[in-house]
């Protein structure tokens, strides 16, 4: 993979890369076609992180289908289809980790306390081995995108970030890997993320700024769904995931629901009039 992308480097190709776990949905295809108008050579990378996950969660179960995933990339036209193993990632004596201090201790970062630094080591791995100009990343995983950005900077690493837009279910629903893991009784019940996110909308357009009333109408509304268990429901500064009390400028609004065995995320920018 490395002697490819430096032979692409060479022949002043630009690289774009699309890292996933697999087990792809129509968001994950957004980014590959967003990618490729983007550059001369496009590679997507499949590969199920073991360290971004802690112990009791879904890795051995998270969902998998790489024949699937190999002819969707293909449709679209990508012109490398990268899916290393842990082994080759993930050596024995493996002991060097990227972490950040800030951003990782907001939002999902708080119930998983792990999980930001298995991304953010895997990703500057593959940024390594694949060595590409730009890199696409969904902003269903908002904090994620943040904090990948933050990692770039910080590491002056000479590749450009883009963030592709969420992609929904007819009905609103966020499209993710872990869907799959909804009951039919439960695929309803998932739609109280998107419903929270829109009444808080609503909530703000009637001039209700204060971030406490907001989260409080979204967290009942949530919970009148049934067999739902918040992780949590924020308000927050669009860069630095602070807190935010008044919605007085634009804001991100991010929440985390578990549905059954689902963990759901979902957010949404909200702009004050």
């Amino acid at each position: 993979m490395q002697e490819r992308s430096d032979r692409m480097r060479r022949s002043g190709k630009t690289i774009v890369f699309v890292p996933t776990m697999g087990f792809l949905h129509e968001g994950h295809l957004s980014l590959i076609r967003e990618g490729r108008k983007l550059g001369d050579d496009l590679v997507v990378s499949i590969f199920v992180n073991p360290t971004q996950f802690a112990p009791g969660e879904d890795f051995e179960s998270y969902p998998q289908d790489l024949d699937r995933d190999i002819a969707l990339i293909r449709k679209e036209k990508a012109d490398l289809i990268f899916f290393p193993n842990q082994k080759e990632l993930y050596s024995t004596g493996f002991q060097t980790c990227v972490s950040q201090e800030k951003l990782p201790k907001h939002l999902c970062g708080l119930s998983r306390p792990t999980f930001f630094k298995g991304v953010t080591t895997i990703v500057v791995k593959l940024f390594n081995i694949v060595k590409p100009h730009i890199a696409i990343f969904g902003k269903k995983d908002y904090q994620q995108l943040v904090i990948i950005r933050r990692m770039v900077k910080d590491l002056n690493l000479d590749i450009k970030i883009i963030g592709g837009q969420t992609v929904r279910e007819s009905d609103g629903l966020a499209m993710s890997s872990r869907n799959s893991y909804l009951t039919p009784e439960q695929r309803p019940v998932a739609l109280a993320l998107f419903n929270a996110l829109n009444k808080a909308k609503a909530l703000l357009a009637d001039g209700i700024n204060d971030a406490a009333k907001i989260i409080a109408a979204s967290s009942e509304l949530i919970k009148s769904h049934g067999n739902t268990v918040i992780d949590y429901i924020t308000i927050c500064d669009p860069e630095t995931l602070e807190d935010m009390k008044i919605i007085d400028r634009p804001a991100l609004m991010a929440l985390a629901v578990n549905v059954g065995k689902a963990r759901l995320i979902d957010n949404m920018l909200l702009n004050p009039k």
